[in-house]
């Protein structure tokens, strides 16, 4: 049984999984109408794999934004693969394919990197930083949700206190989630916030503390001090904390959101990645760039505007996603 079938398998079979398919299905429908249509055109051009095959799957593969250095190394894993499977028909690439980007999502690691490091019995410290603009104050309302409808007990710390507008919107999505939100002043410092915060969460007896961060400071300079001096903080209080460090990113922007990763995991030891607005994009490829480029796992991604929408990550489902028209054809 080939690689496409054991995915079809698994998202078929039983209700769950085939709701989060669904969803994966619905929102990368910009990535895959212009991934699948340059592979479907690719294949019906070339009937045998050879070397200008791979040089044109190689172009497919960038302009969906999965990363030059990512796609050197996957064509690399094609090429061998073809090669001791002795695929001639460019047909049955496709499976090779699929196989080989969930192999190259995972590396060495297990399944296990996409799941929230959450303390048994204890209270959990979440970080969530980013830049302005991503979608950070929503994905954090959004995962308050979800983690309320897990059976667990939430807290918001409103440390984005230089952003006009950011304390507000994020009581907003306090209430939708039914959440505390604890915050000061505009313009206080967000160290004292998330102190603030961690004593709350302490007192009420909570499971999770989600705690907003400025996105936007001066330079980059005080951006970082600003993260090291809250961490310093969390460290203080909660020994062994933050328990996890999310990085927010916009799809949209691709490559630039890879420059960004970058920048954030020099100052604050980001631990994953919530990536947004995958449902806007045609370059949904980032996800895997993020990942082989700079070996942080995507933790959550957004795949519409609703209060749901933002899904536990799923390599298979994605890549499922992504090949969903080719595998209908089968």
């Amino acid at each position: 049984m080939g690689f496409m079938d054991k995915l079809k398998n698994r998202f078929k079979k039983d209700t769950e999984t085939e709701e989060v398919s669904e969803k994966y299905i619905e929102g990368m429908k910009k990535t895959r109408n212009s991934f699948s249509s340059k592979l479907n055109d690719l294949m019906a051009r070339y009937r045998k794999v050879d070397e200008d095959f791979f040089e044109e799957l190689e172009e497919v593969l960038i302009t969906a934004d999965v990363g030059v250095m990512t796609v050197m190394d996957l064509i690399e894993e094609l090429k061998m693969e073809v090669k001791r499977q002795n695929i001639k028909d460019t047909k049955e690439v496709k499976d090779v394919i699929s196989e080989k980007l969930v192999e190259i999502y995972y590396g060495d690691d297990d399944e296990q990197i996409e799941s929230l490091n959450i303390q048994e019995k204890e209270l959990t410290v979440i970080l969530v930083v980013g830049v302005n603009g991503v979608g950070k104050t929503t994905s954090i309302g959004k995962l308050a949700n979800q983690l309320k409808q897990q059976g667990k007990r939430v807290v918001l710390a409103a440390g984005d206190t230089f952003r006009a507008g950011a304390i507000e919107q994020l009581e907003v999505w306090g209430e939708r989630a039914g959440v505390d939100v604890v915050k000061q002043s505009s313009g206080s410092d967000p160290a004292a916030v998330i102190f603030d915060g961690i004593k709350a969460a302490k007192s009420r007896n909570a499971d999770v503390l989600l705690c907003d961060t400025a996105g936007r400071l001066q330079n980059k300079v005080n951006l970082m001090n600003e993260l090291s001096k809250v961490k310093r903080v969390i460290e203080r209080e909660v020994p062994g904390a933050p328990h996890e460090v999310l990085l927010v990113l916009d799809a949209t922007t691709g490559q630039n959101a890879l420059s960004q990763a970058k920048t954030f995991s020099e100052a604050a030891d980001v631990t994953g990645i919530v990536l947004t607005k995958l449902d806007g994009t045609a370059k949904g490829g980032i996800v895997l760039a993020i990942r082989h480029e700079l070996n942080l796992p995507v933790k959550f991604v957004g795949l519409g505007e609703q209060i749901n929408d933002l899904q536990e990550f799923d390599a298979e489902a994605f890549v499922y996603g992504l090949f969903a028209d080719m595998l209908d054809e089968e």
